[in-house]
């Protein structure tokens, strides 16, 4: 995943989290956050080995 989608995807679910907390359904938005925090600090190994 390149850089680019990846902050694409954390926006959006940051954008969804703020939507569901104005609306009022807070643990709806409270999951969509942690979600995305979680997601923008996860670094995903797309190299390949070679050898040992």
């Amino acid at each position: 995943m390149n850089s680019l989608s990846k902050d694409i995807t954390v926006g959006i679910m940051f954008i969804v989290g703020l939507f569901g907390f104005i609306s009022g359904s807070f643990i709806v938005s409270t999951v969509v956050f942690a979600m995305a925090a979680v997601f923008s600090n996860m670094h995903f190994n797309t190299e390949t080995k070679k050898g040992i």
